[in-house]
């Protein structure tokens, strides 16, 4: 059979997940030799609850009946969220938790291994991994995320380590939460947060001898009604033994910034002295009683990624492999689901390398998904400062939404009239969606929140606009956006990308743009068209896209400027530097763009300091190694941007707003930092940019972006929170849902949606009409009306039966 492939298997650590693994293997194959090396007692965690969702229980299920059984007869089940702030709670119901006590998980999983034969060494240190992989068929390293395994093997799995920002302590309270709370505290020292969920449910009370109710253990004596909680020194720390102790129980985690820990002398407390102060700081939600710890300590989280996840015979699980912030509470779950899939991988593979290789194809894209979930999540909690001071409904909601993976629509399915709240707040109409509400910058008032994202063509002949260039932005802008952007514009020849790039450096090119904005505010009226002037610095004079993106072209170059002498990528063209005077001779290029772009009609102007380009060279430590007035600090870096972005602006209508795209990160070491991004956006803010466009990347070429869903979105969220200055989010934003919740969550003002665009030239109206919305902010043009409608489509169903007979 195929798990005959892995006869004898060790497995180091005996968490969750190496028991798991553990017990579904020799389940599957009774013959297997499986010992598992863990070197804490039976007894001993580290934590308190554990929450695993119905998708992990009903692959449990399928995979072990009988471990499903024993967890499901602990389980404590809710389905609210409170969450506390500023003496409010607000309740979103529907969520689905289950929990259980971390002991009482492993004791289930002590049995059900012990029962199988698999061989439990506690209070041993496992041998290393070279050692037993040599005396076994299969290591399984579930030792945790400060493996010895990953650690030791580093040249082979290529672990990166990211420590964030917050300290949190793992703390429990020997009652019952009523819901999953978080609860906000705004203290001397700043902003905590408490995250709490029950994971033992109370007992029932028992009846006394009359058929009464008798007094449960805890309450208090008719004699002594003052009588409190007894003292941290007199409460045991071990855990309850689960839905049967008197007032049940729950996790209390309490996380705050690091420099609020520090300042509140935390990290100079003990452990007692931190709980007390804990208790003290949440003692409304405590009701007044104390919490327990269990060697509890202040820990700042670390994020581990591994390249590779196997090693010979020896593969990492859990932990070991991947964290996910517990914000989500993801890493059980996560290691439970890795066993799984490990096992199933051992069935149906060949051998252990096939079976190691499946299982990581199979993991990673599920656990790359869970942990951009989780950074999004402890980055808003990093954050929290800067939402404190929203109304608390839409507090509430940004809260619920920060993961990316509850959204507008699916927090409307789980509770409807908590959603209803929430758009209320906001003023929304009935029945209009977030993202047909109206948006004023300056003199433009948007219809919608949705804008086409500007995307280069490489169509134009000799930087003239053509036929293509009237279709293609006139579809979109009769397919509903509130805003079409054009391409990135050239301000000279010598600024092209590519020799198909757009320009507005000649006369014949204004003509021609002047005919497609004519066409948008003839034909679209209501629709806004908006330009981005740039300049390609040392990424110009490349080839079309889709003849080889960035590489050079193979004759008829142009010679190359940028803020450093430095090519973009090995075999680019080395760029010069430029000199003070040249300096001034491109301000001219763009301040002679605007006037035509104003001349054209263009409704709005974007500067373009994103991407590498040549204003992004300047703004990036990694691209600007300049000596003079126009590099080093951030505020050198800053100043040539700005003085070009002062003098676009002196010539720019008045009444016609300005927005500035910038790449918030380099995605590589030593560039462009989150806290650069707020700096540089309040820079152009103070100098009169109307909007901040917030993008990533593209800087330079051995970038290393965390692509996902939105992943673009969390950069645009902290500029807009912490500087109050209006915010287009770009970066894969795929569905009207992720517009919705994005605009109301207040994370972003505008939402800029390029590939959706291409895919589908009147997404916003089929937005609207998908969402039942038919009001003014996404008119059908005239000739389209008859369509506005979703076709018929053959019949798929039956009549339903009228009659049946037993």
């Amino acid at each position: 059979m195929a798990g005959e492939i892995a006869v004898r298997v060790a497995v180091i650590g005996g968490g969750p997940g190496g028991l798991y693994a553990a017990a579904l293997l020799k389940r599957l194959d009774p013959t297997r030799e499986i010992t598992v090396f863990e070197r804490n007692a039976p007894d001993d965690a580290f934590g308190f609850g554990v929450v695993l969702s119905d998708e992990t229980l009903g692959g449990i299920e399928h995979a072990d009946p009988e471990v499903y059984r024993a967890l499901q007869a602990e389980f404590v089940r809710w389905d609210d969220i409170d969450i506390v702030h500023r003496g409010r709670t607000l309740t979103s119901g529907g969520h689905g938790f289950a929990a259980l006590g971390r002991r009482r998980l492993l004791a289930v999983l002590h049995r059900r291994c012990r029962g199988l034969g698999v061989e439990l060494r506690f209070r041993t240190e496992a041998p290393p991994a070279a050692v037993l992989a040599r005396e076994y068929d299969l290591v399984i390293a579930a030792d945790g995320v400060h493996s010895a395994t990953r650690t030791a093997h580093a040249d082979v799995f290529r672990p990166q380590l990211t420590t964030h920002r917050c300290r949190y302590i793992w703390l429990a309270a020997d009652f019952a939460f009523d819901a999953f709370r978080f609860e906000i505290a705004e203290t001397e020292h700043g902003v905590v947060q408490l995250h709490a969920y029950p994971y033992a449910a109370p007992a029932p009370a028992p009846v006394s001898a009359d058929g009464g109710l008798a007094s449960p253990p805890h309450a208090r004596s008719a004699a002594a009604p003052d009588a409190g909680p007894p003292p941290p020194s007199a409460r045991s720390s071990a855990e309850p033994t689960g839905p049967g102790s008197a007032s049940g129980a729950s996790t209390v985690i309490v996380e705050m910034r690091e420099e609020v820990w520090r300042a509140a002398g935390l990290d100079r407390a003990d452990e007692r002295t931190s709980v007390e102060w804990c208790g003290k700081v949440f003692n409304d939600a405590l009701r007044g009683r104390a919490l327990r710890s269990n060697n509890s300590s202040w820990i700042a989280f670390r994020t581990v990624v591994n390249e590779r996840w196997s090693h010979g015979n020896t593969v990492l699980l859990g932990d070991a492999a991947h964290t996910a912030h517990f914000s989500i509470g993801s890493g059980t779950k996560l290691a439970v689901e890795d066993a799984l899939a490990l096992a199933a991988c051992l069935e149906e593979q060949p051998d252990i390398p096939a079976a190691l290789a499946a299982y990581e194809a199979e993991r990673r894209p599920v656990v790359a998904s869970t942990q951009r979930a989780a950074r999004a999540s402890l980055a808003w909690f990093e954050e929290l400062a800067g939402y404190v001071d929203q109304p608390p409904r839409q507090f509430a909601f940004n809260l619920l939404t920060r993961s990316r993976r509850v959204t507008h629509d699916n927090l409307r399915l789980r509770d409807p009239g908590f959603v209803a709240a929430v758009e209320d707040e906001a003023g929304l109409p009935a029945g209009t969606p977030p993202m047909f509400t109206p948006f004023r910058l300056r003199g433009l008032t948007l219809r919608n929140r949705v804008v086409v994202s500007p995307m280069d063509m490489y169509s134009s002949e000799d930087g003239v606009p053509g036929d293509f260039h009237l279709v293609h932005l006139g579809a979109r802008a009769l397919g509903g956006a509130g805003l079409v952007m054009t391409e990135m514009v050239c301000v000279s020849e010598q600024g092209r990308i590519t020799p198909g790039c757009a320009g507005l450096y000649t006369d014949e090119q204004a003509a021609a743009w002047r005919r497609v904005t004519d066409f948008v505010h003839t034909r679209a009226p209501g629709t806004a068209i908006g330009v981005q002037l740039g300049h390609s610095g040392r990424k110009g004079s490349t080839k079309l896209m889709w003849d080889g993106i960035d590489e050079p072209l193979d004759t008829g170059n142009w010679p190359l400027v940028a803020a450093s002498p430095l090519p973009y990528k090995p075999g680019s063209q080395r760029p010069h530097e430029l000199t003070t005077g040249e300096l001034g001779d491109l301000r001219w290029e763009f301040t002679d763009a605007a006037r035509r772009a104003a001349d054209c009609g263009f409704d709005l102007l974007e500067l373009h300091c994103a991407h590498g380009y040549l204003l992004s060279g300047f703004l990036s430590p990694l691209t600007n190694q300049r000596t003079d007035a126009y590099g080093g600090s951030l505020a050198g870096r800053l100043r040539f941007p700005l003085d070009v972005f002062d003098a676009v602006r002196e010539v720019w209508p008045d009444d016609r707003p300005m927005t500035v795209r910038i790449s918030a990160t380099d995605w590589a070491d030593g560039g462009t930092t989150a806290e650069d991004a707020v700096a540089m956006a309040g820079a152009f803010a103070e100098h009169g940019a109307d909007a901040i466009d917030v993008s990533t990347g593209q800087v330079v070429s051995d970038e290393r972006p965390d692509f996902g869903r939105s992943y673009q979105t969390p950069f645009a969220d902290r500029i807009r929170n912490a500087l109050g200055v209006p915010v287009i989010a770009v970066g894969a934003i795929s569905s009207w849902d992720d517009v919705n919740s994005l605009v109301l969550a207040g994370r972003a003002d505008l939402c800029a949606l390029a590939r959706p665009h291409l895919f589908d030239p009147h997404w916003t109206l089929h937005a609207a009409a998908e969402q039942g919305y038919t009001g003014p902010a996404a008119p059908w043009p005239l000739p389209y009306q008859a369509g506005s409608r979703t076709p018929p489509t053959g019949r798929t169903d039956a009549p339903k039966p009228r009659l049946t007979l037993r």
